[in-house]
């Protein structure tokens, strides 16, 4: 079973910074690609960034690039999301997803039940 645990979000200021951590169990990152997505209230669920498990190349969303890093730890199964220069339009739950990561493609299409709960990041002005 996909279990995803996320951690580290909270309330930062205009250009501060944040790292999210998601903790992974029930499958390894050469099974499953790994990123993250966000949603903000009454807007759609997007893809923020994603690492693909054939190749590890990596999707970034136009409006987080230069600014977010994503990293994986394989021993720990935990994969990051270091937020840096943060914006008010960065506000929104960010979860976790375990799936298929094609960055050509610029998507990732995940399962359902292959989320985590989703942790709260609200920058303010």
């Amino acid at each position: 079973e996909v279990q995803l645990a996320e951690s580290g979000g909270g309330l930062v200021q205009a250009g501060g910074s944040l790292r999210l951590s998601c903790a992974a169990s029930g499958f390894t990152f050469d099974d499953y690609g790994i990123g993250w997505f966000r949603q903000a209230p009454g807007m759609a669920r997007e893809a923020v960034s994603c690492v693909s498990s054939s190749d590890g190349t990596i999707y970034y969303h136009d409006a987080v690039k230069g600014r977010f890093v994503i990293s994986s730890d394989k021993a720990k199964n935990t994969v990051y999301l270091q937020m840096n220069n943060l914006k008010p339009e960065d506000t929104a739950v960010y979860l976790c997803a375990a799936g298929l990561c094609v960055p050509s493609q610029r998507a990732m299409a995940v399962r359902e039940g292959n989320w985590g709960q989703g942790t709260q990041v609200t920058v303010s002005s």
